[in-house]
């Protein structure tokens, strides 16, 4: 479908604002700045826009942007019901949230635009505080009992009637935001088309954006730092990367393949960054973690001094160990798209990925990558093993992929213009300068 050439269309476009009176852009993000990092830094900078923020504690503190931290107490919910505890922590959170921008209205801020992550409840007051402002939330993703990541995988068990019913509501607090919004924003197409097709209108598809001037392809050293050992570009290195290693990004059936991968390349380094952790799923039953309990699958199969766990890694050493990558591993349920994957294509690494629906809008097998069915270790192994054995025969292919991420999901190309159409359409033609 073809988006309009405007979505914000709840209120007659305001007077453009001229740059003696500033505007006020409001983000609202648990984790500020989280997704609108490049574009609220743009916006600190640029004249005739003042730009706030309402996050939690963990929101990071921007130079140029007024920033208002709250706390939110998850202790007490054992007396809710069990399938409203969810709402019960996203309404303390508007409760917070509603408190900060109050204050910000007694300190005579007026947004006439907001941006709101609306996956934690933070969005559900703010109509009723801003009436007369643009609202634009950001609905990362839709929960949906079948076709996505629930009953993906039949590792992770059946689901029952009440837990489908308690998957539904965890849509509850976003389903009011997109009621309340006058635009909503989708990273990939995919994450778009899960949302009930009665607001697919309000959306726009804009990703959250690559800096490709500064991941191009390049040559690197990589140290692990547990053990000393350095490897260089060229080097036979497998990587594979998630903010922690579980189902969701397909951990299991990585290490599940590494026994064939070590075996036909005995000078091949598998190293691996992320955390103990669980980001999306659940901790495996009887373990402290999900490489705990491969490790345990796979005992006496696997060549330990060619394992290297990393754990998490400072962006510096990650981009390094991209870098150093031959062959860098992608695997994920139907979900939420990370960015590692567009980054490691952006440095030129020749991804194998999973043949996934958000993995398919980004990568075309055989031109800007490697597709593998998701369960099948055996295809994914012999996809690794060809990549390490033909680095020459497979190079045009981490040289396709960086251009497609240069010409797809650039931010200064592709992110930062469509987030601007939306302020110019709010707050009138960007001024020529910046302050320096």
């Amino acid at each position: 479908m073809t988006a309009p050439s405007s979505l914000l269309t709840r209120m007659p476009a305001p007077p453009r604002s001229s740059p003696a009176t500033p505007v006020d852009v409001l983000f609202v993000h648990t984790n500020f700045p989280g997704q609108f990092k490049g574009v609220a830094q743009h916006l600190a900078q640029r004249c005739g826009t003042r730009v706030h923020a309402i996050g939690s504690r963990t929101a990071t503190l921007v130079p140029g942007i007024n920033v208002s931290r709250y706390s939110v107490s998850a202790q007490d919910i054992a007396a809710s019901h069990s399938l409203a505890r969810r709402f019960e922590l996203e309404c303390r959170r508007a409760e917070q949230v509603m408190y900060a921008a109050t204050q910000m209205k007694l300190n005579k801020v007026a947004p006439k635009l907001i941006f709101a992550h609306s996956g934690w409840g933070e969005a559900i007051p703010l109509r009723e505080l801003f009436p007369q402002a643009r609202l634009v939330v950001y609905p990362e993703f839709f929960y949906r009992t079948r076709g996505a990541d629930v009953g993906f995988d039949s590792e992770a068990g059946q689901l029952g009637v009440d837990g489908a019913v308690r998957i539904s509501l965890r849509n509850a607090a976003t389903l009011l935001a997109l009621s309340d919004a006058d635009a909503a924003i989708a990273p990939t197409h995919w994450q778009k088309s899960l949302f009930p097709a009665e607001y697919h209108g309000k959306f726009r598809v804009i990703h959250d954006g690559i800096d490709t001037k500064r991941l191009t392809p390049g040559k690197a050293t990589f140290t692990d730092p547990s053990t000393g050992r350095s490897f260089r570009t060229g080097d036979e290195v497998v990587t594979y990367v998630a903010r922690n290693l579980e189902p969701y990004r397909g951990f299991h059936i990585f290490m599940r393949a590494l026994p064939r991968i070590m075996q036909e390349r005995p000078h091949a380094h598998i190293l691996i960054a992320g955390g103990d952790g669980v980001s999306y799923g659940s901790l495996p039953e009887g373990y402290a973690g999900w490489k705990e309990k491969l490790m345990a699958q796979l005992d006496g199969r696997l060549d330990r001094a060619r394992l290297h766990f990393l754990g998490h890694l400072a962006y510096d050493d990650y981009v390094a160990l991209l870098r150093v990558s031959r062959v860098h591993v992608y695997l994920t349920y139907p979900f939420v798209l990370s960015w590692s994957i567009l980054e490691a294509m952006a440095l030129g690494c020749i991804v194998v990925a999973s043949d996934t629906a958000p993995v398919r809008e980004v990568i075309d097998d055989g031109v800007t990558g490697l597709l593998t069915p998701f369960f099948d270790t055996d295809q994914l192994a012999e996809r690794i093993v060809s990549v390490l054995a033909n680095p020459r025969r497979h190079a045009p292919i981490g040289r396709a992929a960086h251009s497609r991420v240069v010409e797809a999901y650039d931010f200064e190309r592709q992110t930062l213009p469509g987030y601007m159409r939306i302020v110019e359409e709010v707050v009138g033609a960007a001024p020529a300068f910046t302050r320096g």
